[in-house]
């Protein structure tokens, strides 16, 4: 890549757009907050302005800021799959009478958190100079698992361009390639068009690592390497890092619950790897370009494990605006913590460090089903010929954005429990919604209901 398609080069967010059906049901097994505030009333309304009055804010920075649509809910074809016949209204009665559990799973708006929908490598890093996309399997938890057909549906409609984008089926849907997407992985570098280094975190490996024993290990080490593979990245180029399986037991259910990576910047807590070291090590030899690598650590005495966790300070997201910086996207959890409020001070006082800024976002209705902001994006690093070949309806203006507000304050309810999953009335408001949404975005059929 010519020095001039490198400065053109820029890292895009897609941000999904939260789902008619948010509610709170604790399915997430090892999501501390999430089980913390199962069968609370959830706004489902306010949930999604919430997360577009960040990617507005995003985008008012200069950001190249796109939103991704949410997945039909309740899923229907996953109940028929499973046994249940006839009406749609009766499926859902049989339902909810013999296993709620199972219709809160089809009715998660998990898909949201599309930090979690696929594994991505920008062209500088791949063989064929194409940007790939791995859809997550996430196999470990039902609600999840059931997201990835969709999810790979949604990103070929965004990134439809074969000369620029390569799509590949998500991994066998088996706890030994067990794979949670882009919030196991990050990738380093000293400006976004140069080849970076690609950095995967997985939590269980081989018999002789050890593994947690009070939580799942949702990543395996073996799905990893097998994305790189299908990426065609360069090993010089590749790490796999261990998580640390004590973090994963106290609720670090994936990587970005305990670090974060832009550019040259690696912000993690103490306990973030098995081998903090190691890592570090092969970063600072294998780092290339003008910038050179600033690992920040945050110790235990700092900020402690539980307290990182409940303010979700490492699943902030690390933007670079165009117009020079590097700005920390954090939760309104982190501002009212004080050991985290002032680790972050200390933090923009070192001029060492290129972070120099942070944005506040009241997130509550994602951080109580245990999703900050960086859970609630996906990164795709685009140049200027890539970025033309997106589908030109999913990036936010203020039209935009003004529209897809008056979208969800016309179809979202403001409050919906577990028990309101069995109201038929709510899946035609969802299929609805969902309709004049793909319609808005321009993006075709994507749903069940709409192709069949």
């Amino acid at each position: 890549m010519t020095a001039t398609a490198s400065a053109l080069t820029l890292e895009a967010n897609f941000d999904g757009l939260v789902g008619p059906t948010h509610h709170y049901a604790g399915l997430s097994f090892g999501n501390v907050a999430s089980e913390r505030n199962a069968h609370r009333a959830a706004n489902p309304r306010e949930a999604a302005r919430q997360g577009l009055m960040k990617m507005q804010a995003l985008a008012a920075l200069g950001l190249s800021q796109g939103v991704l649509p949410p997945h039909e809910r309740p899923h229907l074809p996953t109940l028929r799959r499973l046994g249940y016949s006839g009406t749609d209204a009766r499926i859902l009665a049989r339902v909810a009478r013999t296993a709620p559990e199972l219709l809160s799973a089809v009715s998660s708006a998990s898909a949201m958190w599309t930090a979690n929908a696929a594994t991505v490598s920008p062209s500088a890093d791949c063989a064929d100079e194409r940007v790939h996309f791995t859809p997550a399997n996430l196999c470990t938890n039902l609600h999840r698992a059931i997201e990835a057909d969709t999810t790979a549906r949604i990103l070929k409609a965004v990134f439809p361009d074969p000369s620029h984008f390569a799509h590949h089926v998500p991994l066998p849907a088996t706890p030994t390639l067990g794979d949670e997407g882009a919030a196991n992985h990050t990738r380093l570098c000293s400006d976004y068009g140069d080849a970076g280094l690609e950095l995967f975190v997985y939590g269980r490996g081989g018999d002789d690592e050890a593994r947690p024993v009070r939580y799942p290990a949702r990543q395996t080490r073996l799905a990893s390497m097998s994305v790189a593979r299908l990426h065609e990245l360069r090993k010089a180029v590749t790490f796999f890092a261990q998580q640390h399986p004590d973090a994963i037991d106290r609720g670090v259910f994936h990587n970005d619950v305990i670090a974060v990576g832009n550019r040259e910047v690696l912000l993690h807590h103490e306990q973030a790897f098995v081998d903090t070291q190691a890592l570090r090590r092969w970063i600072c030899t294998r780092f290339q370009g003008a910038r050179r690598p600033a690992l920040v650590e945050i110790s235990t005495s700092e900020v402690d494990l539980d307290e990182a966790i409940a303010s979700y300070l490492f699943n902030s997201q690390l933007v670079c605006p165009p117009g020079g910086g590097m700005r920390l996207i954090v939760a309104r959890e982190c501002e009212e913590s004080a050991p985290v409020w002032a680790a972050l001070q200390r933090i923009l006082a070192d001029p060492a460090n290129p972070i120099d800024g942070i944005s506040v976002f009241d997130l509550r209705q994602s951080m109580h089903n245990g999703g900050g902001p960086a859970c609630l994006r996906l990164r795709v690093v685009l140049t200027e010929t890539e970025r033309a070949a997106v589908a030109p309806g999913i990036w936010i203006t203020p039209k935009r954005h003004a529209d897809l507000l008056s979208w969800v304050d016309k179809h979202y309810r403001d409050r919906l429990t577990p028990d309101d999953l069995a109201d038929p009335q709510l899946l035609e408001e969802s299929r609805t919604a969902l309709d004049r949404l793909t319609r808005l975005l321009k993006l075709g059929s994507l749903y069940d209901f709409q192709r069949n």
